[in-house]
């Protein structure tokens, strides 16, 4: 009976990532536009774009080859795969042995690598330049991942996601330094890894400075769409990373039954609508740094982050 739950419990969180993407960025975006003045498109606006270009024919280039036609479909299906791992709701799915942190950021380059393969396979400037810089970034970004995810396995003796949940949800570990410097590098790479201000400005179109854009400025029709909502599913899946490991508090229990999944999806709505605020907030008050500054960005993030590591075992080892 327990393999029965936690598969639908899976499902339940499967369906439940899948829907919210679309709606949480339309939410954003209504949150800033409200925070700058204005009346903003209605959240569900993101939905009805993607509706409306998955009814569309993509029109590829003359020399564009299988890579722009299969990129997509990869990006798109990494980012599931990603988002799946991740819980939400509750604790000890069918898919939790598999939720390693490390297994997810491995997903996440996949994602980026079909991206900068499609930004380059045309061979436009835009689309190298694009692809040039989310690579050189992601050489930054993704140590500093690494490090975070050594701290969390420091303290709870492993990278799966349910097991760093449950242990930090204990309290047993109480406050500690490094895991405020844990969090502050994970929040400089999830910026970084949805192209947002201070970073990129996901609203800009046919400036120097573009980022994610410039790698799919050739993509239309369907194509179009599946970047677009595997841009969604990470910034849904970085959101909820970042309240499971932090924030792990309302979640269902491991083989809790289904009548305490609503408390917990109660739970997480709330964090994602409180963790969209702050970004939107965020995001109204910073300006775009320059492109060249973003490499100290994310080196301070590294940086946070093996402090925070090397102070934890230090700490452990004096114990």
């Amino acid at each position: 009976m327990a393999l029965v739950w936690s598969l639908l419990a899976q499902a339940l969180h499967v369906a439940l990532i899948l829907a919210a993407a679309p709606v949480l960025a339309g939410v954003v975006r209504w949150l800033k536009a409200r925070m700058m003045g204005r009346r903003g498109a209605h959240p569900l606006q993101p939905l009805r774009d993607l509706l409306k270009l998955l009814r569309k024919t993509p029109v590829l280039a003359e020399n564009a080859s299988a890579v722009s036609r299969a990129a997509p479909y990869v990006a798109a299906g990494a980012a599931i795969a990603a988002a799946a791992l991740v819980p939400s709701f509750a604790r000890g799915m069918a898919f939790a042995p598999l939720a390693d942190l490390i297994l997810v950021a491995g997903l996440l380059a996949l994602g980026r690598v079909a991206m900068a393969l499609a930004g380059m396979d045309v061979g436009t400037p835009f689309g190298g330049l694009g692809a040039a810089r989310e690579m050189s970034f992601a050489a930054l970004a993704e140590p500093a991942l690494v490090v975070v995810a050594l701290t969390l396995a420091i303290l709870a003796g492993t990278t799966n996601l349910d097991a760093i949940a449950a242990t930090l949800r204990e309290g047993g570990l109480g406050l500690r330094v490094s895991l405020g410097f844990a969090l502050v590098a994970l929040l400089a790479v999830a910026v970084a890894e949805n192209a947002r201000i201070p970073v990129d400005n996901p609203a800009t179109h046919l400036e120097l400075t573009m980022v994610h854009e410039a790698m799919i400025l050739e993509a239309s029709g369907r194509h179009l769409a599946l970047w677009e909502y595997a841009a969604m599913l990470r910034l849904t899946l970085w959101l909820a990373l970042i309240a499971a490991v932090f924030l792990p508090f309302g979640q269902a229990p491991a083989g809790a039954a289904p009548h305490l999944w609503m408390v917990g999806l109660l739970a997480w709505v709330a964090q994602m609508g409180a963790l969209a605020l702050a970004l939107a907030a965020f995001e109204s008050a910073i300006a775009k740094m320059r492109v060249f500054r973003v490499p100290e960005f994310l080196g301070a993030a590294m940086l946070l982050g093996l402090l925070g590591a090397v102070l934890l075992f230090v700490s452990t080892r004096l114990t």
